[in-house]
């Protein structure tokens, strides 16, 4: 079966799980009564300026040579906007560094998610696990627009991502699932971020709406 064909069916490819495209969260990935709110990361965080790195929060969220996650984004003026797109992009590099890791424990998960955040990460990698595969490639992130809410304390990150180039890989095998260019490598996200209480930089994704099949990202 084509990775695309087989990821999507597990709720597994591109991150698409949690949604469609009429932006609402898809009923199987809500928690009921979960708390939204920002939660404590299992590893402690240093409050520190949100920067690229592998260690941004001092948190690792490095990944394989071969698993490459880009960002063609133009940070904006606003502080609490510029922090919470780093830290939406570092959510996106933690799911992937579960996915290489073979774990949802892995500290960069507990610190970048929260709520259906968390949630939502914890799906996209058991799945991956589940059906034997890691990814493979490139992964580009663009075209971002950030938004905040008047309290401050939250911040709606939307961008478009392009798989053409990222495909998913059998680990056994090493076999890699190459896909044809179609409009299913194209995805709109919108990620609501939350404040961590405690830190002055640190962002968590609090929940996740996906547009598959995104012709305006094309």
């Amino acid at each position: 079966m084509p990775v695309a064909v087989a990821l999507t069916a597990t709720a597994a490819l591109l991150l698409t799980a949690c949604g469609s495209g009429d932006d609402k969260p898809g009923d199987n990935d809500k928690i009921a009564g979960a708390d939204h709110g920002a939660s404590t990361p299992k590893e402690s965080t240093k409050p520190s300026p949100s920067q690229p790195g592998n260690k941004p929060d001092g948190v690792d969220v490095s990944l394989p040579k071969d698993m490459n996650l880009v960002f063609d984004w133009k940070r904006p003026k606003d502080e609490n906007e510029a922090a919470a797109m780093d830290d939406a992009a570092n959510f996106f590099r933690a799911i992937y560094r579960g996915v290489d890791k073979r774990t949802t424990k892995d500290a960069a998960v507990t610190t970048y998610a929260t709520g259906d955040g968390l949630h939502y990460a914890d799906t996209q990698i058991n799945a991956w696990i589940d059906g034997g595969w890691t990814a493979t490639g490139t992964l580009r992130h663009y075209d971002v627009t950030t938004r905040s809410a008047p309290n401050g304390k939250s911040v709606e990150v939307a961008f478009c991502a392009d798989s053409g180039k990222f495909f998913g890989q059998e680990i056994k095998s090493k076999k890699i699932l190459e896909t044809k260019p179609s409009i299913e490598d194209f995805d709109y996200y919108k990620i609501v971020m939350v404040k961590f209480p405690t830190s002055k930089d640190l962002w968590q994704a609090s929940k996740v709406f996906v547009e598959t099949k995104a012709a305006k990202c094309q």
